[in-house]
């Protein structure tokens, strides 16, 4: 795979350009013709490539040996936020579980520095996004697992689109503030139930209004 990324990236192949024809990707890269389907499979299924009957196959986002792991490609509508969530939500979960047993004092001191500025943002204008990001960030980091923010980084896109549905609707999620202070309490308790608790509710309250939104 990294060897095909290479090779296409060396081609400067921009999105919506075909890809070189497998016979040629096989004669370059002296692979058989199963190891370039699999790839192309694969890259299917991320939404990087798509396969044309009759046409060949199309790059619909740019390959390069520095995208070896490659962002998640997530549906930019509602559907792809709930699709987003469900997958966020086991992340987010077990997170906060693991921040509320791992965290030292100066996990603590920025995760709830996070939070104060969230508040302080939320009372003026009625939403925080960025600052909500910020704060959950912090959760990642107190996890003692950096897996956590590599995963969330793949989402980055469709997790910034979700905090910035505030644009969208000015009290979206609104009703989970109060919750994030509670979520640090449960942390700074050592108290991994609560922390899973608390996050679900956060997320329940935003999974209810990216439906109502749909509606």
């Amino acid at each position: 795979m990294q060897a095909i990324a290479e090779y296409i990236g060396h081609s400067d192949l921009q999105p919506g350009d075909c890809l070189p024809p497998e016979r040629e990707l096989m004669a370059e890269l002296s692979v058989g013709r199963s190891t370039i389907r699999e790839v192309i499979r694969h890259w299917q299924a991320l939404g990087v490539v798509e396969s044309r009957r009759g046409s060949g196959t199309y790059l619909l986002r740019r390959i390069s040996p520095e995208t070896m792991h490659l962002p998640l490609a997530v549906d930019s509508g509602q559907n792809g936020l709930l699709q987003m969530l469900e997958v966020r939500r086991g992340l987010e979960v077990e997170a906060s579980a693991l921040a509320a047993v791992r965290s030292g004092a100066a996990d603590l001191e920025r995760i709830e520095s996070k939070l104060l500025i969230m508040e302080s943002v939320h009372r003026e204008k009625g939403c925080a996004g960025p600052e909500d990001l910020a704060f959950h960030l912090s959760i990642y980091d107190a996890s003692g697992n950096p897996i956590f923010n590599q995963l969330l980084s793949q989402m980055r896109e469709s997790v910034q689109m979700l905090f910035g549905m505030s644009r969208v609707r000015v009290d979206f999620a609104a009703r989970s503030f109060p919750v994030h202070r509670e979520l640090f309490e449960a942390i700074a308790a050592k108290d991994p139930d609560a922390a899973r608790s608390k996050t679900l509710s956060i997320l329940a309250i935003v999974e209810e209004d990216i439906k109502d939104m749909i509606r």
